[in-house]
């Protein structure tokens, strides 16, 4: 990765050591991001409610931290994500974000799932198409899974079409039930 979290936080301050400590380094980010202060944005210039290349760059370090990596993403961590894509009115990271939170929810949905999930590095990383992994879980991802990813999107300012995109694909796969709701899911007229 190339940008490097900024020097003058302590990287162990940050450092998770279980997913729950993982999630909760994530809710630091998301501060950041909503007061534009904190220890994320330390030593540069950054803006409430923006969310930039750095930003990113903390919540790869986070979610990948080598306590973390072999385990699937939790819950919360992914919540902590949908919170940061909420927060953000402003953004230049080039869509790195989006394609972060994506994958991230579908490591969490095909483990919760039951499925087999690669490391984190791997399934996050930037280089790495979500297609190489996810497409086929999605014929067994459980529907309590997309009506829970389902229920995260609804009503939100911000429309994550990568992340839209990983539903529909599910949706194609696996539910044909909740397909006759997309309309209302994703807030789009038919």
């Amino acid at each position: 990765m190339s940008a490097a979290a900024p020097k003058s936080v302590e990287p162990s301050s940050l450092e998770p050591s279980c997913r729950d400590t993982a999630a909760h380094a994530l809710s630091v980010v998301r501060d950041g991001v909503i007061t534009g202060e904190g220890p994320t944005t330390k030593g540069r210039v950054h803006f409430s409610r923006s969310l930039d290349a750095d930003d990113i760059a903390w919540c790869t370090r986070i979610l990948t931290a080598t306590a973390v990596n072999d385990q699937p993403v939790s819950r919360a961590e992914a919540e902590i994500l949908f919170e940061i894509n909420e927060a953000a009115t402003e953004r230049t990271d080039g869509g790195r974000f989006d394609d972060l939170l994506a994958k991230a929810v579908a490591h969490h949905a095909a483990s919760a799932s039951g499925l087999k999930v690669p490391p984190r590095s791997v399934a996050l990383a930037a280089d790495t198409d979500i297609e190489s992994w996810a497409p086929s879980y999605a014929s067994k991802v459980n529907s309590e899974m997309l009506e829970w990813i389902a229920g995260q999107m609804r009503g939100k300012r911000h429309n994550n079409r990568r992340l839209m995109a990983m539903v529909a694909t599910f949706l194609g796969a696996t539910a044909l039930p909740l397909a006759g709701q997309l309309p209302n899911v994703f807030d789009i007229g038919m």
